[in-house]
């Protein structure tokens, strides 16, 4: 079970995905690249497109990388740069109970995966975010994660917490 150097973690919102690049960057010393925090900025203020971009472009030019966020129209670069694609594709639940649970954690702070100056929040919008995401983006992201294969793209699809525990014990000893 290799693993590549430049790896893009995607997921529902609440599955893990920063919490999992931070472990995966500590066991294969890589670098971690939270999306939320390139893209969102003090006040909940979005990056300009161009900006946005750009931003990414500089990114996955990069050696080696793990990069975490879903960010549906910018997904593509981001798998024709990756050599590894990991998808956390965990119950709607679940990912539900977590994102309350992160909630209540960060009340009045700022995650340590987002910019300076956005203090966690919940809204019914984000919440049925979370709910849909199984119905409405998980297709087109098995989709396009079967044409990353075609290409050559290592593909791991972690279904369950159990999985990831295990994928990353299995990372660890290898490193070891």
């Amino acid at each position: 079970m290799g693993i590549g150097s430049r790896i893009a973690v995607i997921g529902s919102s609440g599955a893990g995905k920063s919490t999992f690049s931070r472990l995966l960057g500590e066991i294969t010393g890589l670098p971690v690249v939270h999306l939320d925090r390139l893209y969102w900025h003090p006040g909940w203020v979005q990056t300009p497109r161009e900006q946005w971009v750009e931003a990414q472009r500089e990114t996955i030019e990069q050696d080696k990388w793990v990069i975490d966020g879903n960010y549906g129209s910018t997904m593509d670069m981001r798998l024709e740069a990756a050599d590894t694609v990991i998808f956390l594709d965990f119950p709607r639940t679940l990912c539900l109970v977590r994102a309350l649970k992160r909630r209540v954690q960060y009340h009045g702070r700022t995650r340590p995966d987002l910019g300076e100056g956005c203090e966690e929040k919940m809204d019914l919008e984000f919440l049925k975010w979370i709910w849909d995401f199984p119905k409405r983006e998980r297709g087109n992201i098995l989709s396009r994660l079967d044409a990353a294969s075609q290409r050559g793209k290592a593909i791991v699809h972690l279904r369950s917490p159990r999985q990831t525990d295990e994928y990353l014990r299995s990372l660890r000893e290898r490193e070891s």
